[in-house]
């Protein structure tokens, strides 16, 4: 029951409806062709966040596209972010051993990383997968923004 699922989730039993609503829109809506596999984004995810977390330059490289762009917004940027980085070289060398304060999320029903000290999500990092490597990082760190997104968490 939607009242159930919403005490687990600390949401109002509305809240789960939609959630709920949206998320059988997009299992219906997905394309087998687009290439998008969300089990496949998850696993380039959670190894990214492995392999930055443990400054694995190597393993940073093996799941970045040569050609990857971190894009921070300008919230981001304010709040200490990287500036715009392009090449999986610059973007590994950036970002090898940070990411630990980063927690594995599902934003928008797609796997990312969120930032929440104290609890209250202040970052978030959307990734962009083609061919099963990262292509594109976004850094939101505008709270408008964040407010309007769907944010599961999926690590302790």
């Amino acid at each position: 029951p939607f009242e159930n699922v919403a005490s687990v989730l600390d949401r109002s039993p509305e809240a789960v409806r939609q959630l709920a609503s949206r998320a059988r829109r997009r299992v219906q809506g997905v394309d087998p062709s687009s290439g998008f596999d969300p089990l496949r984004q998850r696993q380039l995810v959670e190894a990214f966040l492995a392999a930055a977390r443990g400054g694995d330059f190597d393993g940073l490289l093996a799941v970045l596209d040569p050609d990857v762009v971190l894009r921070p917004d300008p919230a981001a940027l304010r709040m200490g972010s990287l500036r715009e980085t392009h090449g999986a070289n610059a973007v590994a060398t950036a970002l090898a051993g940070g990411a630990q304060a980063a927690r594995l999320a599902l934003v928008n029903g797609t796997p990312a990383l969120v930032w929440s000290p104290g609890g209250i999500t202040r970052g978030v990092i959307d990734f962009h997968v083609a061919a099963g490597r990262i292509v594109a990082l976004d850094v939101t760190g505008d709270p408008a923004r964040i407010s309007e997104l769907e944010i599961v968490l999926l690590d302790n």
